[in-house]
């Protein structure tokens, strides 16, 4: 069951709501100044764009928690502009769009399976598992200025995604991808 509970001061690990937005506080620090009130100094990640920002709280300012709900979702196929999973649990069927950010699409092939976070019905954040192991369908050449060293070359993965592999990776090569920062692992 979803709640939305009041708290009295912001605490890094929370997942908070504000301005319509599901953010999780990655930092917080108390600020006292010499003139002026004192104030809380956060970090927050927005759940779903995993964009930072920085917001101040005044300390006797009301925040609300978020405890969401959490789904297994494997992932089922693409229809027009939407894709289509089905939770683990209850084996329904969800259709989802604009919930789904880029870093996540380039890595859903049928059978991967993902958590969703719900709040009030909608999904906030997606977390892919951390590695993958996916197919290489194409090798290309990397831009001069691209290049890490001469031993590097980007690989297209039968997802889409493009990961910078080692030379010795050929087109067929199963390879284990870290979805957090889209690296190579190693060769399967």
């Amino acid at each position: 069951m979803n709640e939305l509970r009041e708290k009295k001061h912001p605490a890094p690990g929370m997942i908070i709501s504000l301005d319509n937005r599901i953010y999780k506080i990655e930092a917080c620090v108390k600020v006292t100044v010499k003139k002026g009130l004192p104030f809380i100094k956060t970090k927050l990640m927005d759940l779903l764009s995993y964009e930072e920002k920085e917001k101040n709280f005044k300390v006797d300012q009301k925040i609300f928690e978020v405890k969401p709900e959490r789904h297994r979702l494997e992932y089922l196929y693409r229809k027009e502009n939407k894709y289509y999973f089905m939770d683990i649990d209850t084996v329904d069927v969800i259709p989802l769009a604009d919930e789904i950010p880029e870093r996540v699409i380039r890595y859903l092939k049928l059978g991967v399976i993902l958590t969703a976070s719900l709040y009030q019905g909608s999904v906030f954040a997606i977390e892919l598992p951390s590695f993958l192991e996916l197919g290489v369908v194409k090798i290309e050449d990397l831009d001069a200025s691209d290049i890490m060293s001469s031993s590097n070359r980007m690989a297209v993965l039968e997802t889409g995604a493009k990961v910078i592999v080692p030379i010795f990776i050929e087109v067929g090569d199963v390879i284990q991808v870290e979805t957090k920062d889209n690296s190579f692992v190693r060769r399967l």
